[in-house]
């Protein structure tokens, strides 16, 4: 998902990974769409796809399940987002659950039906793009965490590390 502060925007997305032996098997589950064993993870991103919140479920949770808890947390850290962009795993009362409980706006970013194969979608690409950078750190290429709590701070320790890593960099001459 993505969210929006007054002008920026954010978006929503979910990734299953697979699971270690010792993930307990409480919190592991099976995702029958992507046919993985183990964890989902939940991420809402700024439109820059920078992290703002994490949740980790059992691959088995449906996004529509755990987008509740995952925007309820993103409106206490975050109170000034408005608007949400959500690929359309999020659809049904989930949208006005989140206009009537949250006063967000939940905007659902869909694929048409005369679109054939791979097309980027406005929007939907920012948060794609957050769990690609994500998977450049091997600690997170499988879920080895006993606790999703662990989980989403190994996320979030991630996500600080790139951040630094581009902070730090020198910038070239010429640049601002």
């Amino acid at each position: 998902m993505r969210a929006v502060r007054p002008s920026p925007r954010q978006g929503s997305s979910t990734r299953s990974v697979r699971a270690a032996a010792t993930v307990p098997a409480t919190s592991r589950g099976y995702d029958g769409g992507k046919k993985v064993p183990g964890r989902k993870r939940h991420i809402v991103t700024d439109t820059l796809g920078l992290l703002l919140v994490v949740a980790v479920t059992a691959a088995n949770v449906g996004d529509r399940d755990a987008a509740a808890g995952l925007l309820m947390r993103l409106r206490r850290l975050h109170r000034d987002i408005t608007l949400v962009w959500a690929d359309g795993g999020y659809t049904g009362g989930l949208v006005g659950w989140c206009r009537d409980k949250l006063a967000l706006t939940l905007e659902i970013v869909k694929r048409t039906d005369d679109m054939e194969g791979f097309v980027v979608l406005p929007r939907r690409w920012v948060a794609e793009r957050t769990f690609a950078w994500l998977m450049h750190s091997r600690r997170l290429a499988r879920d080895y965490e006993t606790l999703p709590a662990t989980s989403e701070a190994m996320i979030r320790w991630s996500m600080i590390t790139r951040m630094s890593r581009r902070l730090a960099r020198p910038q070239a001459a010429g640049r601002h």
